[in-house]
């Protein structure tokens, strides 16, 4: 089996959609997509992620097979030290949250205090169970760290979803604090991670990620891609986010 996980196009947050250059990524992404074998569509709930898909859904006649409220941007909220107001789970400067070694580890991240005021277990447990249900809807069961396999398969599944959430469902696969996800990986807006299943022994799968954030789509159409989730490069260029 391949899951492809996309993220959404160049955001519009305040109306939950896309922006002009968001919509000229997902066309370009439909134009990457329409060709290739895709068994099955499941999406966020979240306008950005839906309008997304839809590009590549109406180049090849496709509906979205589910809409699943779990594969929405991952939702808790928490208190950052060094701000007033609270954040993303996902965004952390490197000199606070490097400092905490339970942030490394995958049973242990959630632990910290901070994380424990935003209920971030029980949403990255509600997200992993239900990313485990889908996938033994299609023959993979989780078993441990691994999957039992009771029905193999070369089943595309396409995701359509968002940079936070990915990286949940990515550490989960790989056995890994989203943490070092978040912080150490960024996914561009329309790019896709491509990850396949390996059963090198009959019946005992694991998931194995053989490339992380594409965005030739936008490369062959002569598109930069969009800044989003990025920060600055250097502290000095102004122009570019910060926090």
């Amino acid at each position: 089996m391949k899951l492809l996980i996309i993220r959404h196009a160049d955001p519009d947050y305040s109306i939950d959609s896309l922006t002009p250059q968001g919509k000229i990524e997902a066309q370009a992404l439909a134009e990457k997509l329409v060709d290739e074998k895709i068994d099955y569509f499941y999406c966020s709930p979240l306008g950005r992620a839906k309008d997304t898909a839809e590009y590549t859904l109406k180049k090849k006649g496709r509906k979205i097979d589910e809409i699943y409220d779990w594969l929405q941007e991952f939702p808790p909220q928490i208190q950052r030290p060094d701000c007033e107001h609270d954040k993303g789970t996902w965004d952390w400067l490197p000199s606070h949250w490097t400092k905490e070694e339970k942030f490394y580890l995958k049973d242990e991240w959630y632990n910290v205090d901070v994380m424990k005021g935003g209920n971030v277990k029980e949403e990255y447990l509600k997200v992993t169970n239900g990313f485990d249900a889908l996938l033994e809807k299609h023959g993979y069961v989780r078993d441990g760290n691994i999957y039992r396999v009771e029905k193999a398969n070369d089943d595309v599944l396409a995701i359509f979803c968002h940079f936070g959430l990915e990286c949940v469902l990515l550490s989960h696969l790989i056995g890994a604090s989203p943490m070092v996800l978040w912080h150490g990986f960024c996914a561009p807006p329309s790019s896709v991670t491509t990850v396949y299943t390996e059963e090198r022994r009959k019946g005992i799968a694991s998931f194995r990620i053989s490339g992380f954030g594409d965005i030739s789509h936008l490369y062959i159409k002569g598109e930069k891609p969009s800044f989003a989730a990025r920060f600055c490069e250097m502290y000095d260029n102004f122009d570019e986010r910060h926090d």
